[in-house]
């Protein structure tokens, strides 16, 4: 019975020093994706930045609450909850660069879980867009460490999965960003035709 309990106490030994040496050798993981859409750059960036299509790309994420500073501008903070299994997690968004219908960058951190550097990069070419995502995720502590080592092909899959949601919302999309005004003549005759109905009433 004692070899037997050595030899299991062994190959627990053996399993955790593999786990947190993997901790030790990887401190982060990082990975990137892209789509290609067939919208301007302009309509692609304003799909993607606009917060009311935002639950319909990222997967089980329920509810945004900005934080503080001003929206879309490096600093500002918003918070991020999504529900997985009937169990709520947030994660804190501080936004670092934002060039419109180009690039931008944040910091999202799950406290004492993970923090992640996350950039989007748009460019545009022959009318269709390309969107490239990259990530690099460090865990918070050893032991987080090494869960976020083995972590990376779901991850990996997860930003799949959104960006292929974006993509779709995009190319779907039929909200119309750049209305155009109009014609300064139109809204003229239009003011004196309701002038004209006024003094007749």
């Amino acid at each position: 019975m004692m070899k037997y309990l050595k030899y299991l106490l062994g190959v627990i030994a053996v399993l955790a020093l593999i786990f947190f040496g993997r901790g030790l050798m990887t401190p982060n993981v990082s990975y990137s994706t892209e789509i290609t859409v067939d919208k301007s750059i302009e309509e692609a960036w304003a799909v993607m930045n606009d917060q009311s299509k935002t639950k319909e790309w990222l997967k089980d994420l329920t509810d945004i609450e900005h934080v503080s500073g001003e929206r879309n501008s490096v600093g500002a903070v918003t918070k991020y909850t999504f529900e997985q299994n009937g169990e709520s997690s947030t994660i804190l968004e501080t936004l670092k660069a934002f060039r419109e219908n180009e690039h931008v960058a944040m910091d999202f951190d799950m406290e004492g879980v993970m923090h992640m550097d996350y950039q989007m990069n748009l460019s545009e070419k022959d009318g269709k867009t390309r969107i490239e995502s990259s990530t690099v995720t460090t865990g918070e502590g050893l032991f987080m460490r090494s869960m976020v080592s083995f972590m990376k092909g779901t991850m990996l899959a997860q930003e799949d999965e959104n960006l292929s949601n974006l993509q779709a919302l995009i190319n779907n999309n039929t909200t119309d960003y750049f209305p155009k005004p109009e014609p300064a003549i139109e809204v003229a005759e239009a003011l004196d035709a309701a002038a004209t109905e006024e003094t007749q009433e």
